[in-house]
């Protein structure tokens, strides 16, 4: 990760494809495009290496989440549980469709806690949004459980790991509708996108409408399409798609150098006392985008990441002070910050974010250090990474040792 490392004459061609024709917009103009359709193509590829029915793309990660979110019927009023760790992509567009953004407690999987889910839901309940970050996943079996039990909808946001898998199914497919986000720091990239699946018939028509105006696509007189729906614009452009296509054909190989070289680290701070792991559910691969680790306290941590940093070991992250991942940061979420005036429906069913107890995930995420992991690093240079992180930790943790 991302996949932006490897680029190379795969996606040159796949450009080269759409310059040549003139077409950049994935509708229309059907003369002209000397057969290249790219959108389709990466939808069509996208959808099988999922192994789900449906896939429609869009212009971003947050556009997939809007408009999966839109797809599915959730609108004004309506309640979705979302982490307090994740991207502000996930409230943003719950807001955007008036609905109101429940926030709970993550555990040490770094994902939605599943008590915590069940304790949140309300009468105006209507989704569960579990972020499955930094490449491994939430508990999705005890998701989908509660889920069934309350009927209600189960939105994978997996915009930060994909290729993962749990119960042998790609992340994303396992709930009723999966979003991925293509920019340019993911694990395969369109510079710019995101994609929704699903295996829902109905939901699929709806986005495909949503995301272009309200247009049903039907025939092949544009001008002529009706709109059955009020949308938006949230289409991806042909040039996206034909980066995204290159880079869906390397995908494998990625994920085969993220394994190892996530692997590589894992096995050299699995022998520092006082390091543990981020729990992956049982049945859960990751995508090894990320090696996600705890140490015993939280000094220790802040410590450990402030030495990592002045040591050269870059790409290492602290999320608990993080403005955009961690519910520390989004004071303009906590404070409500508008440009102009919100929905009555936010406005008077959000939780009090400023007194909220999560204390929860800040036992959790005040002790996590991640690191990314680079596609674009040699063996002796991941080798190397491994031994200076190992150093700079065992030396932090000395401090506990002579402080017992």
């Amino acid at each position: 990760m991302p996949g932006f490392e490897v680029f190379g004459d795969a996606e040159r061609k796949q450009v080269n494809d759409v310059i040549e024709t003139g077409v950049l917009m994935r509708y229309g103009f059907d003369g002209m495009r000397n057969g290249h359709w790219k959108a389709k193509e990466f939808e069509i590829a996208f959808a099988k290496r999922m192994e789900t029915k449906h896939c429609q793309l869009v212009s971003s990660g947050t556009a997939a989440l809007t408009v999966a979110l839109a797809a599915a019927g959730v609108g004004a009023g309506d309640e979705v549980i979302m982490p307090t760790f994740t991207f502000v992509a996930s409230f943003e567009s719950i807001i955007a469709l008036g609905a109101v953004p429940v926030l709970v407690d993550v555990d040490d999987t770094l994902t939605l806690d599943p008590a915590a889910v069940e304790a949140a839901i309300g009468p105006k309940t209507k989704c569960v949004m579990p972020v499955h970050m930094c490449g491994s996943m939430a508990d999705l079996k005890a998701l989908k459980s509660i889920c069934d039990k309350h009927n209600l909808l189960l939105l994978e946001d997996a915009c930060q790991a994909i290729g993962g898998t749990f119960e042998g199914k790609p992340l994303g497919s396992y709930g009723d509708l999966g979003c991925f986000s293509f920019d340019y720091v993911k694990t395969i990239t369109c510079g710019e996108g995101g994609g929704v699946i699903t295996n829902n018939d109905a939901y699929k028509i709806n986005a495909d409408q949503y995301q272009d105006h309200g247009h049903d696509h039907i025939g092949n007189d544009r001008g002529a399409e009706t709109h059955p729906t009020l949308g938006y614009n949230f289409r991806i452009s042909e040039l996206n798609a034909a980066v995204g296509i290159a880079q869906l054909g390397k995908i494998d190989d990625i994920l085969a150098l993220q394994k190892k070289n996530y692997t590589i680290m894992r096995e050299a701070l699995s022998k520092v006392d006082g390091v543990t792991f981020r729990r992956v559910p049982e049945g859960g691969v990751e995508n090894y985008s990320f090696l996600n680790f705890f140490l015993p306290t939280e000094s220790l941590t802040k410590k450990a990441h402030a030495a990592l940093g002045s040591e050269g070991v870059d790409a290492c992250f602290y999320w608990y002070s993080n403005n955009w991942h961690y519910i520390n940061g989004w004071e303009h979420l906590r404070d409500l910050k508008s440009m102009g005036a919100l929905p009555a429906e936010i406005r008077n069913q959000i939780q009090d974010l400023n007194s909220a107890d999560f204390s929860k995930s800040d036992a959790w995420m005040s002790r996590t250090i991640s690191s990314l992991v680079k596609i674009g690093w040699t063996e002796d240079q991941m080798t190397a990474r491994a031994a200076k992180m190992v150093a700079v930790i065992s030396e932090i943790l000395k401090e506990k040792e002579s402080l017992a």
